[in-house]
C-alpha cells in the first residue's frame, strides 16, 4: 500500500512546477524524474492534472498551462501570478512557512525562484526565514542523516544497529542503502537487507549505529513504488471498532477498509505483522476500541498487555 498521499503529490508539484516555469526553453522529462525521484506514469498524470489548474473564472488566461511535446515539458504561468499580492503579515508568515517545507522536497532548488520568492516574502516582513521557520521532519540524528547519504553515493554497502517497533527487538543488519526518503514527518531508508533477503524499509530514527563498508553494490533501477508499509496477503487482519475519540487512528495508520458506524464511530480493518505492535495500539487506545473480529488469535490481545501491565503495578 503506497504512502504517497494526495497532500504528499501536491506539495511535490509545487516545487516541480516553479523550476519548470523558470526554463523557458522546457526540461527533459528524464531529467525531471531523476531529479525529483518520480517515475515518469506518475508525472504525467500530475502534470495532466496541473492543466486544471487555475483561479475564478477559469478561463484558458487564468490556468496554468502545461506542455509536453517531444520527451520535454514546459509550464508557462497564466498573466493571474503577475499581479502584485496584498497580504496580510499572517498571510505571509504562513506562505513563507508553506514555501519552506516545499524546499525540502526531494529535488528542489536550494536557491531556485522559489527560494528566492519566499526570500523576498521574508524580507518584507523584516524576517530571516531559515531562523524563524522550523520545518521539522522527525528526530533522526543529523550524523546518521549524513552516513547514510554518503553510503548511498558511494554505491557502498552497510551494517546498521536497528530497533524494530512491532517486534520490541534490536538487531545488527548488512544492507544495500537504495534510497533516503520522507514521509508524513519521518526520515526513512530503503534498502536490500541481506538478513531478510529483499527491500525493506527502515525508519531512520531508530537506526542507533551505521558503519560503512568496502563493499560496492548494483543500485535498483526502480524503487518508486516502495511504500513504508507493505501487508502481504497472509499477514493476519484485525477489524476494529472506533469510537469517536480514537478516529485518528485512520489518519496515522494504513487501514484497509473503513465503515461508517453511528455516533462518529467507524469500524476499520488493519494488517497487523507482529503482536506486540497491536498490544501498544490497543493499550493507547484504552477503552475507546474493540477487536470485533482478527485473524492469528489475536482477540485477546489488547487484554493480556493490560493483564501483563497491571501485574508489575502490583508487584511488592
Amino acid at each position: 500500500m503506497s504512502r504517497m498521499t494526495a497532500n504528499d503529490r501536491v506539495r511535490r508539484m509545487l516545487s516541480i512546477v516553479p523550476w519548470i516555469a523558470a526554463r523557458p526553453d522546457g526540461v527533459p522529462i528524464d531529467e525531471l524524474c531523476a531529479r525529483f525521484d518520480i517515475d515518469r506514469k506518475m508525472l504525467l498524470a500530475d502534470l495532466t492534472t496541473l492543466s486544471f489548474v487555475g483561479v475564478a473564472p477559469f478561463t484558458p488566461d487564468t490556468q496554468v498551462d502545461a506542455v509536453i511535446e517531444d520527451g520535454r515539458v514546459w509550464v508557462h504561468l497564466p498573466q493571474w501570478f503577475d499581479r502584485p499580492l496584498r497580504l496580510t503579515p499572517e498571510q505571509g508568515l504562513a506562505l513563507v512557512a508553506s514555501g519552506q517545507s516545499l524546499l525540502s522536497v526531494e529535488g528542489a532548488e536550494p536557491d531556485g525562484p522559489l527560494a528566492r520568492g519566499i526570500a523576498k516574502v521574508a524580507a518584507t516582513l523584516g524576517i530571516d526565514p531559515a531562523e524563524a521557520i522550523d520545518v521539522r521532519l522527525g528526530d533522526a540524528e543529523g550524523a546518521t542523516i549524513s552516513a547514510l547519504q554518503a553510503a548511498i553515493q558511494a554505491h557502498h554497502q552497510i551494517e546498521i544497529d536497528y530497533y524494530t517497533y512491532g517486534r520490541d527487538e534490536r538487531t545488527t543488519r548488512r544492507v544495500d542503502p537504495h534510497r533516503l526518503f520522507a514521509d508524513q514527518g519521518q526520515w526513512y531508508l530503503a534498502a536490500h537487507c541481506h538478513s531478510a533477503g529483499g527491500t525493506r524499509i527502515f525508519r531512520v530514527d531508530r537506526i542507533s549505529r551505521v558503519a560503512e563498508g568496502t563493499t560496492v553494490f548494483s543500485a535498483p533501477t526502480d524503487v518508486s513504488t516502495l511504500a513504508v508499509f507493505r501487508p502481504a496477503p497472509d499477514d493476519p487482519r484485525v477489524e476494529l471498532e472506533l469510537d469517536a475519540g480514537a478516529r485518528w487512528v485512520i489518519d496515522q495508520y494504513p487501514v484497509e477498509q473503513i465503515v461508517e458506524l453511528d455516533d462518529g464511530r467507524a469500524a476499520v480493518t488493519l494488517a497487523i505483522t507482529a503482536r506486540p505492535w497491536l498490544e501498544r495500539l490497543l493499550l493507547r487506545l484504552g477503552p475507546d476500541a474493540r477487536i470485533r473480529r482478527s485473524d492469528a488469535d489475536l482477540g485477546d490481545a489488547g487484554s493480556e498487555a493490560a493483564a501483563r501491565v497491571l501485574a508489575r503495578y502490583r508487584r511488592p
